[in-house]
């Protein structure tokens, strides 16, 4: 065989060779991002729409939360900002806005005391998606729901009270705290109207010969005809 069709063949064997290895990169590369961001991959390329764009987005993401000094609470700061939570928690009955707006605001300081970045909604969004990929849509969904509030008040009680369930969600994850299962974070006494059904938990069997209807984030069950 002529030599020049040997230097052909052997292009042509490491080309394969690199097309393969690319493809074995890439294949473990996308695997490690579906990994880390769980439906937040998902969420990236389809508002991309181009699946390529969107993981070389989220991998730079991930290089640089990774270069930054995220830590754990201490003790003693855990302690004091449980303690506050079970204020802005305790508080939400009767002022479910401010409830809303203080808990916005406890998860921003807890954010900064663990290394997070933290002037921007987006940035915080975007860092929290490498670490708790599975309750950043919490935070997306309750921040909106205070922005509406706080903006115009156009939010409703229900849309407080689901926003403050994201909060807690996010403040679990962020402290490593249990949510209390019959903690309260039922709808504020002047809303009571809003849904004539709802107990709490430890009420006893529902009336009537009506269903119960568990929400196990709440602590609570609502009774339906």
């Amino acid at each position: 065989m002529r030599p020049l069709v040997w230097v052909l063949v052997v292009l042509v064997v490491l080309a394969v060779v690199a097309a393969v290895a690319w493809t074995v990169v890439q294949g473990r590369r996308r695997a490690a991002l579906q990994s880390r961001f769980g439906p937040e991959y998902d969420r990236a390329v389809a508002q991309s729409g181009d699946r390529r764009a969107a993981e070389s987005q989220l991998a730079e993401l991930a290089d640089r939360r990774d270069q930054l000094d995220v830590r754990d609470l201490d003790p003693e700061a855990k302690a004091r900002y449980d303690a506050q939570w079970a204020g802005v928690q305790a508080r939400f009955v009767d002022e479910p806005g401010q409830a809303v707006a203080d808990a916005d605001g406890l998860v921003t300081s807890v954010m900064r005391d663990r290394g997070y970045p933290v002037e921007d909604f987006s940035e915080r969004a975007a860092m929290l998606a490498t670490d708790h990929a599975d309750v950043v849509e919490h935070y997306r969904a309750a921040h909106d729901a205070h922005a509406r509030h706080m903006q115009s008040g156009a939010a409703e009680t229900e849309d407080l009270r689901q926003a403050f369930v994201h909060y807690r969600s996010l403040y679990g994850a962020l402290t490593g705290t249990v949510a209390d299962a019959d903690a309260d974070v039922r709808r504020p006494a002047d809303d009571a109207s809003h849904s004539p059904y709802v107990v709490d938990v430890r009420d006893g069997a529902a009336p009537g010969g009506s269903t119960w209807s568990t929400d196990e984030a709440l602590g609570r069950r609502e009774v339906r005809p």
